[in-house]
């Protein structure tokens, strides 16, 4: 991930603030690299981050509301209820974060990517992963409603508890997915789906009929 040519921000002492945040960013005209930056309840609202680079960063229910995140990186952070509502998150990846109870909402996503992320209890409601290979993404609980998987392939990623009420699966590999205890009301939700043997015979296990 860190092949590009980024300016590093020193750290302040404890919690950055903004002014901290505008100060790094106006330094240079070349992206910048926030390593190990205490971002925590931080208001960023509007800031331009384009590709800027987040590394081990914490910054629990910090606010990037607005911000143009285009071509940014984040690896190692721990941003849980942060909030992203309108945000600009165009070719964004996000690589081994801790992202439980964020809120990506409203926002500009095309070609997002998210690579072993927790995502637990996120609201993402109406996010795109059409196409793409997820790896190791804990969906437990999240709202993925109105969400877009058709033709993505899930590969040990937990949907277990996720809300998936008029989100679309058809042609989505299922098969490598936790879906839990799948029950015939719930199988409807993911029609066009391609399931495992295994996921199929727990689904007909819970109508009490026995595989012969």
């Amino acid at each position: 991930m860190m092949t590009q040519d980024w300016t590093e921000a020193t750290a302040p002492n404890g919690v950055a603030s903004r002014e901290d945040v505008e100060t790094a960013l106006h330094l240079t005209q070349r992206p910048v690299r926030f390593t190990g930056w205490l971002l925590a309840g931080a208001e960023l609202y509007g800031l331009d981050f384009q590709r800027c680079a987040f590394l081990r960063c914490r910054g629990g229910a910090a606010d990037f509301s607005s911000c143009d995140l285009t071509e940014a990186r984040f690896a190692g952070c721990d941003f849980n209820n942060a909030r992203w509502r309108g945000a600009t998150l165009s070719s964004a990846v996000f690589q081994d974060c801790k992202l439980t109870g964020a809120q990506i909402v409203d926002a500009r996503t095309l070609g997002l990517k998210f690579e072993r992320c927790l995502l637990v209890s996120a609201l993402l409601h109406g996010l795109s992963f059409r196409r793409e290979v997820l790896e190791q993404l804990d969906f437990q609980g999240a709202d993925l409603s109105e969400a877009d998987f058709r033709e993505a392939e899930l590969v040990g990623c937990d949907l277990r508890g996720a809300n998936v009420t008029h989100a679309r699966f058809e042609g989505a590999d299922l098969r490598g997915a936790d879906l839990g205890n799948l029950r015939i009301a719930d199988a409807g939700r993911f029609k066009g789906a391609i399931i495992s043997k295994d996921q199929a015979a727990a689904l007909v296990r819970g109508l009490g009929l026995k595989i012969g």
